[in-house]
């Protein structure tokens, strides 16, 4: 007889939900009685949702630094307010650049 090893997405959106660790949650299933394999495979899904999480927050944080960074180099060039050129040359930019490596941090991690 063949164990069911479909995967309970129900479950895995309760954990991610419930901001679960991995160690804990393999103990936990190991206590319960589940197989090997399922828990693997359940550990394995409730992971790949964890890494999409942070791939879309990521992205997020890539797209709001382009958009501050195209902000900054139209108003770097229009120069509306030259009291504020050096302000918006800098500051602006800088803060951009930090924001699209954060973007890439989570991205890569």
């Amino acid at each position: 007889m063949t164990a069911d090893t479909s995967i309970n997405q129900s479950i895995i959106n309760q954990w991610v939900a419930e901001n679960k660790d991995t160690q804990q949650l393999q103990q936990n299933l190991a206590a319960l009685g589940w197989d090997e394999e399922v828990i693997a495979k359940h550990l394995a899904a409730f992971k790949t949702i964890l890494h999409e999480k942070k791939r879309c927050k990521g992205f997020f944080f890539l797209a709001a630094g382009a958009l501050l960074g195209f902000i900054s180099c139209v108003l770097s060039i229009i120069n509306p307010i030259p009291a504020l050129y050096n302000l918006i040359l800098f500051g602006l930019t800088s803060l951009a650049i930090l924001i699209i490596f954060l973007g890439l941090y989570y991205i890569m991690e």
